[in-house]
């Protein structure tokens, strides 16, 4: 079905005739008619199907008619980082060309002068960022009343984020007769509570199961230690043996092993930039504009740049650490792979982390293969290595390592000299906690050592040579 069925004003499918698009996706077929009669639409989708556009279109031809007020803005967007609120704007800008249409930017790291500035003049289209959307509600400069339309993007990124609290806020603030367009890519508990609260009659709108991954992403996991400069040393192996590697995203848990790993890529020689939440808006928006167009071959960033960011052309996703959450390992390998092309999705996975990666085949309904059979059969590998070498411990030294019990039949074979002793052959007074190191008296303090031969209890603690008196049958 092309664009020009879907019920789209002329303005607007002249605009996406511009773009050059003929066809919609999925997402997009299905959602756009609903929006324009006016109905509350659930939309369910993998990242990278048009989830943006499902919204838009409908939204600025339902916009053609009326006009802004000061300070009481038409629509409303949240997105949870202001990256995304950022692409929002782009594509306002882009399909809204035959537009005379009012847009501001409410997030974080701007002047608040030249927001408000903007809210005065009036906005048809309001995009933000939940918190600070509530600050500027909360100084006065923003009323919320005037709503028609309320779009919840990344909803269960909200949720990740701890924002569900503000959009519940939000939500009592807007009309009750709004429209109210809900767009999620997995559907957790909480989300669905959310649904049930703040839409009426929703339309449900899913194109693919909740938490898969694109069919077009080769994914890929590899063994490696958990220390970090083995990880890195590993990653760098893996970014040199990519013959096919135009440029890639490698994703960290950590903002700080964020900048860690960019610094140690760039004196290794590689082009790289960072991104993550402590960066301030400006360089933020210089790393992703400097990675999109070419002059950054790979950009280290933490799951700030897991949703939504509409980069097409990435063709390598890098998880040097295992998502927390197996969603993000959905988001991450999301920005490859996208509009038909195909994209290679690669995991470094440590002994610990057997289980967040059985947590993330369980959401995807797969097994990820290992590079090269690398870790046995799957998730298992790593914990056998793990065994192997705490057999090897024991047999090197005849004592467990610690942490682990010894085999009963290991227990059994050790000679009774080297067996713990116990309290009932110790002196009278003195207890197996206190037989291993003699040394722990007076506040903690440790006295010192005997010198080698010397077998006088100088080196005792002072309780344990005072006398204990026995008690008669």
């Amino acid at each position: 079905m092309p664009f020009t069925q879907l019920g789209l004003s002329n303005k607007v499918l002249a605009a996406v005739a511009a773009s050059g698009y003929t066809t919609p996706t999925p997402i997009q077929e299905q959602a756009i008619p609903h929006v324009l009669a006016r109905r509350d639409v659930l939309g369910i989708a993998q990242t990278g199907t048009g989830k943006t556009a499902a919204f838009v279109l409908p939204m600025l031809t339902l916009l053609e008619k009326g006009r802004a007020r000061a300070r009481m803005p038409r629509t409303l967007i949240l997105e949870p980082t202001r990256e995304l609120a950022a692409q929002v704007e782009d594509h306002f800008a882009r399909y809204g060309v035959n537009h005379k249409l009012n847009l501001a930017l409410l997030i974080g790291g701007v002047s608040y002068d030249d927001q408000d500035m903007k809210l005065t003049r009036g906005v048809d289209v309001l995009i933000a960022t939940p918190g600070r959307l509530l600050d500027h509600h909360g100084r006065g400069r923003l009323l919320l009343s005037g709503i028609e339309i309320l779009v919840i993007d990344e909803a269960d990124r909200m949720l990740d984020m701890g924002f569900i609290p503000d959009i519940e806020k939000i939500c009592k603030m807007v009309p009750f007769t709004r429209q109210t367009l809900f767009f999620s890519a997995t559907m957790p508990p909480e989300i669905q509570r959310l649904v049930g609260s703040f839409l009426s009659s929703p339309v449900r709108v899913e194109v693919s199961r909740p938490a898969t991954t694109v069919a077009a992403t080769t994914q890929t996991l590899v063994a490696s230690a958990a220390d970090p400069e083995k990880k890195r040393e590993v990653l760098r192996r893996l970014i040199r043996a990519a013959e096919d590697l135009k440029n890639g995203i490698i994703f960290c848990n950590r903002k700080t092993e964020v900048a860690k790993l960019h610094r140690a890529l760039v004196r290794d020689g590689f082009s790289a930039i960072a991104l993550h939440g402590d960066m301030d808006q400006r360089s933020r928006t210089n790393a992703l504009e400097a990675f999109r167009n070419g002059e950054i071959t790979l950009l280290v960033a933490s799951d700030v740049a897991a949703r939504g960011l509409d980069i097409p052309e990435v063709s390598h996703i890098f998880n040097f650490d295992v998502p927390h959450h197996a969603e993000d390992y959905v988001h991450r390998i999301g920005r490859t792979g996208r509009a038909g092309r195909t994209g290679t999705a690669i995991m470094l996975v440590s002994p610990a982390d057997s289980k967040s990666l059985a947590a993330i085949e369980k959401l995807i309904g797969q097994k990820i293969p290992w590079a090269n059979g690398e870790a046995g059969a799957g998730e298992s590998g790593g914990r056998n290595r793990s065994h192997n070498r705490s057999v090897q411990t024991v047999d090197a030294g005849n004592k467990p390592p610690s942490g682990r019990r010894e085999p009963a039949s290991r227990r059994q074979e050790r000679p009774r000299s080297q067996e713990r002793p116990r309290s009932q052959d110790l002196p009278h007074g003195q207890d197996t906690a206190r037989s291993q190191d003699p040394a722990r008296s007076q506040g903690g303090k440790r006295s010192q050592p005997a010198p080698p031969g010397d077998t006088s209890p100088a080196h005792l603690p002072a309780f344990l040579l005072r006398p204990v008196p026995l008690k008669a049958d």
